[in-house]
């Protein structure tokens, strides 16, 4: 019954948004409820958990967006990304123009959190697409499949963490098994697969990004550009490696944990535009804060569509749907390493949560880890790959590609979500054949 619910909530979704052309955030706050009244979840409790999982999502997110908006307009407007993207253009030419998106986004992915990776790169996506007149999903594929691969495969994020320490997994070859699958996986969801969509077009919110094209002595020096773009990356990269070298009674740790956290390491880095990318260049506080604000408000309904996917992805939890359709598949004779991929593939179809999907599924195999003796790494990559599976509506990733990008439902699944499962698949493949080699 369950998976039945669902399905047809999924079908309500598409049909909402598609079919009556609804806006996507009412949309998902009708087929939250809907789920909630047919699983017969009290109203009262119905209405906590949308209100919960609307609060979850903003609460880590909101900052990070609008703050990660901000600076995006500032290196935009400022000439910043156009001049990092001249400079990629020059290193790696026009036709391995990818290369350069994918090495960068795994670059800021290893140390960042994907939303915040993303939310800091889109800019240069859309300066570099501007200026090579490459298409801007067939870049943003490039991007975004590198962010999600090290949020899936690798430690020190906070999934393959947390999977790893309930297999008491050793983190250090976690992370050495993750890089070796996250290799070809890379190649073939960020190199190969963008090749098919180049015909996919993208409308993004206008004002989100400023367009404007700098004359070269307008530009501001490549080195105070890329000091800007990677100040929230240098600030959240030392929290981490302070997490791994320094005590807990530390305080420096503390301190670095401090300015390290997303949040803060934005606003930080916008502070830093606002006087090296601004006022040093002669430019007025009052026309800086201006253009931020008109894209601050291009991002209002992002914001709310992300919210409202948080609050269908809690009504799913709390109404016990991913439970009921991961204990099916509990009982299987399956290889642990396949079932704990296939469970954490149907969580995540079910819930959409790629790290609630990766934990539950953790879970439920870990007994049958401890019997049959496979290498709790490998166990550990199986998850995360099957974590990240057939992103769809249900997960605010979706949304925020969606939304960003400015295209259709159609065509976020033909891009996001065909990524997504690429990467997914091959992390299972490359699990089964590390399987064979460490044997």
């Amino acid at each position: 019954m369950s998976l039945l619910i669902l399905i047809a909530s999924i079908v309500l979704l598409l049909v909402l948004i598609s079919g009556a052309k609804l806006n996507a955030f009412i949309a998902l706050i009708i087929t939250a409820f809907f789920v909630g009244i047919l699983k017969a979840m009290p109203f009262v409790t119905l209405l906590e958990s949308i209100q919960l999982g609307i609060g979850n999502t903003l609460g880590s997110l909101v900052l990070i967006i609008a703050f990660g908006v901000i600076l995006g307009n500032l290196l935009s407007d400022s000439g910043a990304a156009q001049r990092i993207s001249s400079v990629m253009i020059r290193t790696f030419g026009v036709q391995h123009i990818k290369w350069a998106m994918v090495l960068t986004g795994f670059s800021v992915g290893i140390s960042m959190f994907y939303n915040a990776g993303f939310i800091i790169l889109i800019p240069m996506v859309f300066a570099v697409a501007k200026s090579t007149k490459q298409p801007v999903i067939y870049l943003g594929i490039a991007m975004a499949s590198a962010l999600s691969i090290t949020h899936g495969f690798l430690p020190p994020h906070p999934g393959p963490t947390a999977i790893a320490v309930i297999f008491k997994a050793n983190i250090g070859r976690t992370l050495l098994y993750g890089l070796v699958i996250a290799v070809p996986a890379l190649i073939v969801a960020g190199i190969v697969f963008p090749e098919l969509i180049k015909k996919i077009h993208a409308f993004p919110p206008k004002g989100l990004f400023e367009s404007k094209t700098f004359a070269e002595s307008e530009l501001p020096s490549f080195q105070i550009s890329i000091i800007t773009a990677l100040v929230p990356v240098i600030l959240m990269a030392s929290a981490t490696f302070s997490e791994l070298v320094l005590t807990e009674e530390n305080s420096l740790r503390h301190i670095l944990i401090f300015i390290g956290n997303p949040t803060t390491s934005l606003l930080i880095a916008i502070l830093f535009a606002i006087v090296a990318l601004g006022l040093f260049r002669g430019r007025k506080m009052q026309d800086i804060m201006d253009t931020s604000g008109v894209a601050l408000s291009a991002a209002t309904m992002i914001i709310l569509i992300i919210a409202a996917g948080g609050a269908f992805k809690q009504v799913l939890i709390d109404s016990g749907i991913g439970t009921d359709v991961s204990l099916f598949f509990k009982e299987s004779s399956l290889s642990p390493l396949v079932l704990g991929w296939l469970i954490a593939t149907i969580i995540r179809i079910a819930l959409g949560s790629a790290t609630v999907a990766g934990l539950t599924a953790a879970g439920i195999v870990q007994p049958l880890v401890i019997q049959s003796g496979v290498s709790p790494e490998l166990m550990v990559l199986s998850i995360g790959a099957g974590s990240l599976m057939c992103s769809h509506v249900n997960d605010t990733g979706f949304w925020m590609f969606k939304e960003y990008f400015g295209i259709s439902v159609s065509d976020t699944f033909k891009t996001w979500t065909v990524m997504e499962t690429i990467i997914g698949v091959m992390g299972l493949i490359g699990v089964l054949l590390l399987n064979v080699w460490i044997k």
